[in-house]
């Protein structure tokens, strides 16, 4: 009997590989951090921003990946073939696109090395620097790069996807938020407090991610998908974004369950697990540690493998995880895992500043997307419905929203 449900739950995560690649991607430290402090300092009155953003998300990774499997060809490379002055745009999303995640990963691992200190001190081990923690995940993750295949990485991103979940949720259910305060959240509002409009900007950002849709056509033509699988493309899709609306709202309630109702600001992710381990013990803040760690692990992955992926979904090439092209910069990605050791800036807030960077860049790839949709000549019978160009709109103006809200707050 157990065997025969364990074959059905493997089954069930191999019919939403794509889905789960990008939940791995996607709910990270940046997410983690984001989501917590939101939680921390507003409980959970922007709730609502991350519900839109979740329905905005769903909606471009159906687009996207509905394009790929018509065309056959990833979204860079579409975008520079069939626009007019695509090229240009094509290359701004590349290069923005890298730079926000070479931001974020300096972020991560600040958060994920912090985090891993703070376990060993919980476990009695004594001090261990932050620069070696670095140093050991680098070298592991650049060997996982070397000898890789993307099935691995898939199956690595999978784990980490799983124990992050089962980690958040049973730190959920030991913190016990109040229900009635989550559904309040569903009304929209911004609370009158200074950095309220950048943390809008920055669940956008790090939820209804840019790189997350370009990142989605490559990995929909890495799963082999064609037209004939239009149907388990949505309902991966789906998958995805329901999970990183269940997986982030828990984390908000955990950020609204203990910091808030103390009435502190987390400034440091170390800070939320030290003052949780009086709530929920020492077992919680481990398993809170260990759920945020496999959150910026199953992150780091996909960020080193971005540059060398954009490059070859621009060019139209193979990617080939085993060729010079993507071990060189993914070893090239991975020295800036070091950027916080030497810059005097905390991770969290380099958190934040990446992803509200990111919401900056959500309508370049919102406008093409609605264009080729819409191309009888690409998409023929497949072509957007007047539904999903509606949905396409609303992403829009969303999208030029919280670019503002990131660029006032920046500014």
């Amino acid at each position: 009997m157990s065997n025969n449900i364990s074959k059905k739950i493997l089954l069930g995560l191999s019919l939403v590989g794509p889905g789960l690649f990008l939940i791995g991607y996607n709910i990270g430290t940046g997410s983690v951090t984001t989501m917590a402090k939101a939680g921390a300092e507003h409980g959970m009155s922007l709730f609502w921003a991350l519900v839109l953003s979740c329905i905005f998300t769903y909606i471009l990774m159906v687009a996207y990946g509905q394009v790929t499997l018509v065309s056959g060809q990833t979204a860079l490379y579409n975008i520079k073939t069939k626009l007019r002055y695509g090229y240009p745009l094509a290359l701004y999303i590349l290069i923005a696109l890298i730079l926000g995640e070479l931001l974020a990963l300096m972020g991560i691992m600040g958060i994920v090395t912090d985090l891993l200190q703070e376990g060993i001190r919980l476990l009695g081990m004594g001090e261990v620097n932050t620069l070696g923690i670095n140093a050991i995940l680098v070298v592991g993750l650049f060997a996982l790069l070397f000898y890789g295949r993307y099935q691995l990485f898939e199956k690595i991103l999978t784990f980490f996807v799983i124990l992050m979940g089962l980690c958040f949720l049973v730190v959920f259910f030991m913190v016990r938020p109040d229900f009635g305060e989550i559904a309040s959240g569903l009304i929209p509002r911004i609370p009158n407090q200074p950095g309220a409009l950048g943390l809008v900007a920055a669940m956008a950002g790090t939820t209804c991610s840019a790189a997350v849709f370009v990142i989605r056509s490559i990995v929909v033509a890495e799963k082999g998908w064609d037209i004939n699988h239009l149907a388990s493309e949505k309902r991966d899709a789906f998958v995805s974004a329901g999970m990183m609306l269940f997986l982030s709202g828990v984390i908000m309630a955990v950020g609204a369950g203990t910091l808030h109702v103390m009435g502190l600001k987390l400034t440091d992710t170390v800070e939320m697990i030290q003052l949780f381990e009086p709530i929920g013990g020492k077992v919680a803040a481990l398993l809170l540690i260990l759920g945020i760690t496999g959150a910026g692990l199953s992150t780091i992955f996909p960020i080193v493998l971005i540059a060398p992926w954009l490059i070859s979904d621009l060019r139209g090439t193979p990617r080939d995880i085993r060729s010079p092209l993507f071990r060189i910069l993914g070893a090239a990605g991975l020295l800036f895992s070091f950027g916080l050791q030497f810059i005097n800036e905390r991770p969290p807030a380099m958190m934040i500043f990446s992803q509200a960077f990111q919401a900056c860049i959500l309508p370049a790839v919102t406008i093409p997307i609605m264009i080729l949709i819409n191309q009888s000549s690409i998409m023929g019978e497949h072509k957007a419905t007047r539904r999903t160009n509606a949905g396409l709109w609303a992403v829009l103006i969303f999208s030029l929203v919280t670019s503002y809200f990131a660029i006032a707050e920046l500014v």
